[in-house]
């Protein structure tokens, strides 16, 4: 069988394709080359994927991808920023780019499926695919997969959902293959300067504006709400013995609002851009675990549909709920799906 292997250079991207090449599959690597860093063929990124694949001994593919991810991931990315929201790119990354466009190419080549390094494991229940958590709880990326579909689970494969990082990372060793340092930061945003980043892309659209509290006192001045997201402490520039954190950012006005700790809980939000990824739409009311962000524990919550959004309500109430990040539900390792937080309620 001809396996299309999304190869970055990294230690779990070569460890799926070792373990897809030791079960006798005919094994393409492909390179996307997204982040302008000169010719691409010189790149680092490129040059780090071509000796995982020479090591390997099979050919390496490249495609260069710069202007589609511009529109695709980066142009969002700012747009979401202007509206005050907090976005996560890697998750339209995975779902346009990765699994969208790198995976169409894989399959034009002749390849029957396509397979990433991701730490998720993809199961066939009452004939639909399904996702499930990773092995390796602590390294877990189903998170990051709810936008996928059953067009896009028919064709994947996750070789790593049942292994630990330090089984990888072994393997890989084995193989003589060193890891480098991994990074935790959005490949678009040089060093993780966020702040940067924007101003440099934004340039005149950002404006200054107050900072108040939930009663409207002005309490200091900003430089824009691109250096804010909700729950953040640091940078207020606020004098006072009591900490102060972000609850909230609006566009409209381009104030930031502030309170205390005990602000930021809230119970009850709205979602959005709806994806339900092994199943149909709940009928009424579903219960259900949901994590807000990547880290976040999961917690009860109760859900209802609205059409191509729908209402979630936690049992307990959680610490700052962010529009622009995703609310994914599970029903324990199994993800059910998940919507974009649009509005946090109460």
């Amino acid at each position: 069988m001809k396996v299309a292997v999304a190869l970055s250079g990294g230690v779990d991207s070569f460890t799926a394709a070792l373990l897809l090449k030791g079960e006798g599959h005919q094994v393409v690597g492909l390179f996307m080359y997204v982040v302008d860093q000169g010719e691409m063929t010189s790149s680092p990124p490129y040059l780090r994927a071509k000796e995982a694949a020479d090591l390997l001994g099979v050919p390496l593919y490249a495609f260069d991808l710069r202007r589609p991810f511009e529109g695709l991931i980066v142009e969002p990315f700012l747009r979401e920023y202007m509206r005050g929201r907090t976005p996560n790119p890697c998750i339209l990354c995975n779902e346009q780019v990765k699994f969208g466009l790198l995976m169409e190419e894989g399959l034009r080549l002749g390849a029957q499926f396509f397979a990433t390094g991701h730490y998720v494991r993809k199961e066939e229940r009452g004939g639909r695919f399904v996702l499930l958590r990773g092995r390796d709880r602590a390294r877990d990326q189903s998170y990051f997969l709810w936008r996928l579909t059953q067009r896009h689970l028919s064709r994947a494969l996750f070789p790593l959902g049942g292994l630990t990082k330090a089984e990888v990372r072994g393997l890989a060793a084995e193989a003589g293959y060193t890891a480098s340092r991994e990074s935790q930061e959005i490949c678009f945003i040089p060093g993780g300067d966020y702040r940067g980043f924007l101003e440099g892309r934004l340039g005149e659209g950002l404006r200054p504006g107050p900072i108040v509290d939930l009663e409207g006192q002005v309490l200091g001045q900003h430089q824009g709400i691109h250096c804010f997201t909700v729950g953040q402490r640091r940078g207020l520039g606020i004098r006072d013995r009591r900490p102060y954190y972000v609850l909230r950012i609006e566009p409209e006005t381009g104030r930031v609002v502030v309170g205390r700790q005990e602000d930021l809980y809230a119970r009850r939000l709205r979602a959005r851009g709806v994806n339900w990824v092994g199943g149909d739409p709940p009928d009424g009311e579903m219960e259900a675990e949901g994590q807000v962000r990547y880290r976040h524990r999961p917690s009860p919550c109760k859900v209802w549909l609205e059409g191509e959004s729908f209402l979630c309500e936690f049992s307990e109430p959680q610490r700052a709920i962010t529009p622009g990040q995703a609310l994914v539900l599970y029903r324990g390792d199994l993800l059910l799906g998940g919507g974009w937080i649009e509005e946090v309620l109460a």
